[in-house]
């Protein structure tokens, strides 16, 4: 689809999901070099991040552990700049290498929080790896250790990012259209 409707505004496309695989497929092979013999946890930074860590993973296909974790700071098209924490990860993080998986990263500052967040629970270190990042909205000084892509500053969904809880479902990604 060239165009898609969610909610009150109209979105078209921005990445076609073969151009997102592809992307993901390079950063598997890179991690999975990266982490040979050594037993990372992977945490899912729901709700946007589900496709993009289940095809990492699926592309990773190695016996390692996976854990979840919700955190928000959106409401609408923009950052409240304020972190809460809808459901904390239930794993031990004390003395593990943790990878963060997150959608997409465009302030920085969710990214920023959970990472101290998980060292101050105990991590012995902390990775992040992000399906998208937005190299000119970041405000806060958070190392991506893993980009699949870097894109414009643009609102997107699709691909698991939403708008308001809609439009995660699309297999590509489309940006707003401007009026």
């Amino acid at each position: 689809m060239e165009q898609v409707k969610v909610k009150d505004y109209t979105f078209e496309l921005y990445l076609k999901h073969e151009v997102i695989q592809q992307a993901i497929n390079e950063m598997a092979v890179k991690i999975k070099a990266d982490f040979k013999g050594k037993d990372p946890l992977f945490v899912c930074i729901m709700n946007g991040s589900f496709m993009f860590a289940a095809e990492l993973m699926l592309a990773i296909d190695e016996s390692y552990e996976v854990a979840f974790a919700r955190y928000s700071s959106y409401e609408g098209t923009s950052s409240t700049m304020q972190l809460k924490e809808i459901m904390p990860v239930t794993q031990s993080l004390e003395g593990r290498t943790v990878v963060v998986l997150e959608d997409l990263i465009d302030t920085g500052y969710t990214m920023q929080c959970v990472k101290d967040r998980f060292l101050n629970l105990g991590a012995k270190e902390v990775y992040i790896a992000a399906m998208l990042i937005k190299p000119e909205a970041l405000l806060c000084d958070v190392k991506t250790d893993y980009i699949a892509l870097e894109i414009e500053n643009k609102f997107i969904v699709g691909h698991g990012l939403d708008y308001d809880g809609f439009g995660r479902m699309y297999k590509d990604i489309y940006q707003l259209k401007q009026e």
